[in-house]
């Protein structure tokens, strides 16, 4: 008998047992690994909030390009403190990304990130009562397509990440020139309606995959912590060879 499997007998005997550690592994360490396989050097982080998600990118070792965009006055003056020092992340002035050029109304979530241009369902405030809107703030919003170009004509492959919370069909249908030279997505995707008029994900997946688009992966985003239920998902789509 080894000196490993006498270790084990002994403390068995005890009442215990003994597994070799394996660390946790994080959602975004896979998402990094994907970025890696598709030689992404551009993601385009549309609804960056506070920069949260570029952030965890670059602590898993994306080495790429970052733009930003973010509607809100107060959060982006934050996004771009956030920013601030890494020489390849840039942040967009401040616009809503959508279907059209000119101005909209954004409604202002206590937790900020919650916040969307669509009115909030009761399913969503239930969940969470501190994501309840608060105020409203008037914000420019431009198509993808008006903005992009002169982010894309330096990068080979790019990663257009979506979290404007229900709006996402929207900036889809303001990318209708940029999605084709876009390598993969990520777009927050809602299993029961949060806001009025959003598509959901079956809908969503459906439109990706016409677009040429493959589901990759799946992140658990926001569940109900009292029924257990899962309300959101960030799905992660590449495109096909």
């Amino acid at each position: 008998m080894n000196f490993k499997a006498a270790i084990r007998i002994f403390f068995r005997k005890q009442g215990l047992e003994i597994r070799r550690y394996v660390p946790p592994t994080s959602p975004t360490e896979g998402l990094v690994a994907s970025l890696r396989k598709f030689d992404i050097d551009l993601v385009l982080d549309v609804g960056a909030n506070k920069g949260q998600f570029a952030s965890e990118i670059r602590h898993w070792g994306y080495g790429g390009k970052i733009v930003s965009f973010e509607p809100l006055s107060q959060v982006h003056g934050e996004l771009l403190r956030s920013s601030a020092g890494d020489p390849l992340w840039e942040v967009c002035p401040r616009c809503a990304l959508g279907d059209h050029n000119g101005e909209v109304e954004i409604n202002i979530a206590g937790n900020s990130d919650s916040s969307s241009i669509l009115p909030m369902l009761e399913s969503h405030k239930s969940a969470a009562p501190e994501s309840a809107y608060q105020g409203k703030e008037n914000v420019p919003i431009k198509t993808l397509d008006a903005v992009a170009g002169q982010y894309l004509k330096d990068a080979r492959s790019v990663f257009l990440k979506i979290d404007t919370q229900g709006f996402e069909w929207h900036v889809l249908d303001g990318a209708r020139e940029t999605l084709p030279n876009v390598r993969g997505v990520l777009v927050e995707l809602s299993l029961v309606p949060l806001y009025e008029g959003q598509h959901l994900w079956r809908e969503v997946i459906n439109r990706l995959e016409a677009e040429g688009f493959t589901l990759w992966a799946f992140k658990p985003v926001f569940s109900d912590q009292a029924t257990g239920r899962t309300l959101q998902v960030d799905g992660v789509f590449y495109r096909n060879p």
